[in-house]
């Protein structure tokens, strides 16, 4: 269809329709013309993966910033709520009970079978697990399945989760093509609610509602949704309501407002979603609403969207398929290897993050975690500190939050240095070593406000800042009732770190490893790799610090051998072991001494005690025992009878000759040893009967030729 000049310069609403253009008369649109119109365009809003809010470093790259929400989405786990069932074939168990019928371990719900079982539903998560992409996602899967579209439709919303074993399981979905809408409860409560302290109401939201439709030049629209509503029914899609503004009024208001909408669009199938803490208090809690909390990503998650994201962003990068598959294998193999990337790919925020970095910075992440984390935390505050803004109904600007750089007139570095200094201080404060500590709002605005530059004009209100804290996602979390956190314990660390290396380098973050090390140890690492990270030099001196006396003359031991444990593991971590300065290999030989001390005495715990075994053979082993032929250990075992086999295959073996029983495995150095000495070639070893001579006599080939380890067999049998 034609759009001319005079129909622009008349000011009539012009619709794209199927590509086509289309100008509404007096009347509007034809309904299906309308309802086609609106599906297209929620398709395209909704379809969408917008990276430039995860990592701004891509905003410039339109393709890269723009990915389809549909290539790369991962169906979402649930557990816990009051919607906490599992499934078991054609059984249910309830997730607290563990195992259904046969013993067999029972599986999480999607989130997507949970809409399906419960008409109302509350999803919530804490922040970075994926609420609000799977309002998109749902949406984006209703208007394609309403649209006709199979490839973005019931067959899309219905694709597998991988379970714990691989197994890749369909989701089930019963209700069909529900004509869905997606309201922000934000961007509501900013333009749709009525004044603090009146009653709201179905017909509040349902105005919001059309000022979105208008907003999309499809005002007309709004009677035929809301007849389609009334008649068939569709899906409400309520996001965000811990971001509600004024909670305290704001919120009841929205509780008002979904009763009272329940009531008169029964037909209609809601779900809201919010931030777990923020759900808690009873007045908010929406009646006749079921709850479920969703889960981290399991394994199988992981390597699935992995596997999606570089199938899709391959070919926007003019990748091979060989070359994104490959991609893809490193990226799993990193994120699923290492411990602590493992528990940061556990939340899909953190993990879009971290396969943003890989994709746009070279197809691999930094090879020091320091330098990931650092990465990772400028991205983060980069979406913490960015401005914000609302939209009203036309598209038009109705608020701009300014960034707190703005709002301080600081740099960003300064609030990082701010947010590294209150890390330090609830690291060290905290009872819980195993989560992230509380900040509270008190101390957050009293550090900001001293950063405060606004010397010429009036100062920053605190309530504004407070205000601001409320709504914001990134660094910093809000937990409720005025207090914050960290997205994860790693971040914490990392920025205490940050912390200690500027203000505490290297005297004070010693003493505190060597004190306090199950606190402090990460911290110690991480400080001496970013200390490390302006030069290799900077670590010698936090090694020195941590490891500057001999077992025998230490006065505390136990601290002595946490800081020889800590030095070791950062030399191996960090050190290029064959450029080491020769007044720096004495420190070396000093934190090798004690990790053998460690391993073999009981100071440390066991695991501590084979974690210094393992790092002493990578900065190069002094035991003969494992590195000489001539150095092996036995015990010795008499001739008799023993018992072989397991369960009813036992039986009695006889042997007639003692022998020794090596009491550490061969090493590959000792085995080098026997290949070099010719042991492949004498015949001794390998003839029945000579090597039972030989071990009869309790000698044995070594670098001196046949050597007598009677003074060997010592007891370990």
């Amino acid at each position: 269809m034609g759009v001319s000049v005079a129909d622009v310069t008349a000011g009539r609403d012009v619709v794209t329709v199927g590509g086509d253009y289309v100008v509404q008369g007096e009347d509007g649109l034809a309904p299906e013309v309308a309802r086609r119109a609106y599906l297209e365009q929620l398709r395209g809003k909704m379809g969408r993966l917008q990276l430039s809010g995860v990592d701004p470093k891509v905003a410039a790259d339109r393709k890269a910033s723009r990915l389809a929400l549909g290539a790369v989405y991962t169906a979402l786990l649930t557990s816990g709520g009051s919607g906490e069932e599992m499934l078991m074939g054609e059984a249910e168990v309830v997730l607290g009970e563990g195992r259904g019928r046969g013993g067999e371990r029972g599986r999480m719900l999607s989130a997507t079978e949970q809409i399906n079982r419960h008409k109302y539903l509350v999803l919530l998560g804490d922040p970075g697990s994926g609420k609000s992409t799977f309002v998109r996602f749902v949406a984006l899967c209703m208007a394609g399945a309403c649209l006709g579209d199979e490839a973005l439709g019931l067959n899309l919303l219905q694709r597998g989760v991988v379970e714990e074993d691989g197994e890749e399981r369909q989701l089930l979905w019963e209700h069909g093509a529900l004509l869905p809408v997606v309201v922000v409860l934000r961007q509501l409560a900013a333009n749709g609610l009525p004044s603090v302290g009146e009653r709201a109401t179905a017909n509040d939201l349902w105005l919001f509602i059309v000022g979105q439709l208008e907003g999309m030049s499809l005002g007309s629209y709004g009677k035929v949704l809301q007849s389609r509503w009334l008649e068939e029914g569709g899906l409400l899609l309520l996001d965000g309501l811990d971001e509600v503004p004024a909670a305290e009024q704001r919120r009841v208001q929205i509780k008002e407002m979904v009763s009272d909408f329940t009531t008169l669009y029964p037909r209609v199938r809601i779900v809201v979603t919010s931030r777990t803490y923020a759900y808690q208090r009873q007045d908010w809690r929406l009646p006749d609403f079921e709850e479920t909390v969703l889960a981290p990503f399991s394994e199988g998650q992981i390597k699935q969207f992995i596997e999606s994201w570089y199938a899709h962003i391959g070919p926007l990068r003019e990748m091979s398929v060989a070359d994104a598959q490959g991609r893809a294998a490193r990226l799993k193999e990193v994120a699923l290897g290492n411990r602590r990337l493992r528990v940061l790919a556990e939340r899909p925020l953190l993990l879009t993050l971290m396969a943003s970095l890989h994709a746009w910075h070279g197809g691999s992440l930094p090879e020091k975690r320091e330098a990931l984390y650092a990465e990772a935390v400028a991205l983060l505050l980069d979406v913490w500190e960015s401005p914000k803004v609302l939209y009203g109904a036309g598209g038009e600007v109705v608020s701009r939050q300014r960034s707190l750089g703005e709002l301080l007139k600081v740099g960003r570095e300064r609030v990082q240095s701010l947010l590294a200094e209150l890390a330090y201080q609830v690291h060290g404060a905290q009872v819980d070593l195993t989560d992230t500590a509380d900040i509270g709002v008190g101390d957050l605005v009293a550090g900001l406000m001293q950063l405060d530059e606004n010397r010429d004009e009036e100062m920053v209100n605190p309530a504004l800042l407070v205000e601001y804290l409320e709504h914001r996602a990134g660094l910093l979390l809000p937990r409720g009732n005025g207090v914050y956190t960290f997205p994860h314990r790693t971040f914490q660390e990392y920025l205490a770190a940050c912390h200690l290396a500027d203000y505490g380098y290297p005297e004070e973050v010693a003493r505190l490893a060597r004190q306090e090390p199950n606190r402090w140890r990460e911290v110690a690492l991480l400080a001496g790799a970013k200390a490390f990270s302006g030069g290799a030099f900077a670590i010698w001196p936090l090694v020195n610090e941590l490891c500057f006396e001999r077992p025998e003359a230490a006065e505390d031991r136990e601290a002595a051998a946490w800081g020889a444990q800590l030095a070791g593991q950062a030399l191996v971590e960090l050190v290029d072991l064959n450029r080491v300065s020769q007044r720096n290999e004495r420190t070396v030989a000093l934190v090798k001494e004690w990790l053998l001390t460690i391993m073999r005495g009981k100071t440390l715990p066991a695991v501590e005690r084979g974690l210094a075994a393992t790092n002493l053979g990578k900065l190069g082993e002094l035991r003969e025992e494992v590195m000489k032929v001539d150095g092996m250990m036995f015990g010795w075992v008499p001739a008799g009878a023993f018992l072989m086999g397991d369960g009813e295959e036992w039986h009695e073996v006889a042997i007639a000759y003692g022998y020794g029983l090596g009491r550490y495995p061969v090493t590959q150095a000792q085995f080098g040893l026997f290949v070099s000495e010719g042991g492949y070639e004498d015949e001794r070893w390998w003839a029945e009967g000579k090597r039972a001579e030989v071990w009869q006599e309790g000698r044995c080939l070594g670098r001196r030729g046949p050597y007598d380890y009677g003074e060997r067999f010592r007891g370990v049998n």
